[in-house]
């Protein structure tokens, strides 16, 4: 069995850790090392859709990066007890037409024993921007560089 670390139960350090793991996964854009965080019956519910297993979760994300062009993610740790972190977030991105977005929104996870994340409940909601009012400039796919502010500094 593949142990994630941190594993549970969670101090805020390694809360913390995990959710900036998890951030700099997604903005990778990698839909395959993106599911290796997740067990392999993973459960979630991302907006209205319902996914089960870590097949479905990179069909879910290559249909999602196909349509969220230039995509960057910001997580913040909301709260943390025991196997379960709550997660906010904010994301921006672009469709094919030039169309910004940035779409906010809460996580709740919940992880196995390995590290590995066994739940993953996302509310989200899409905000159109335009392109003057994006916040997120770093170099994409990759990682938030380190001085780049989180949520609260930018007022989100």
């Amino acid at each position: 069995m593949t142990t994630r670390l941190p594993i549970p139960p969670f101090d805020a350090e390694s809360a913390a850790q995990k959710v900036r793991m998890a951030e700099d996964a997604w903005n990778t854009r990698d839909p395959h090392r993106v599911a290796q965080a997740y067990s392999e019956n993973s459960r979630w519910r991302n907006r209205a859709e319902f996914i089960v297993g870590r097949a479905a979760i990179v069909e879910f994300l290559i249909r999602k990066w196909n349509r969220e062009l230039d995509y960057r993610l910001i997580k913040e740790l909301w709260a943390f007890r025991e196997n379960r972190i709550a997660v906010r977030f904010a994301y921006e991105w672009r469709d094919d037409a030039g169309n910004w977005f940035r779409s906010c929104g809460n996580e709740n996870w919940e992880f196995d024993e390995h590290g590995l994340m066994r739940a993953r409940h996302a509310s989200i909601n899409d905000l159109p921007i335009k392109e003057p009012e994006r916040k997120y400039h770093w170099p994409a796919p990759g990682p938030r560089p380190a001085d780049h502010p989180g949520l609260t500094a930018l007022g989100l």
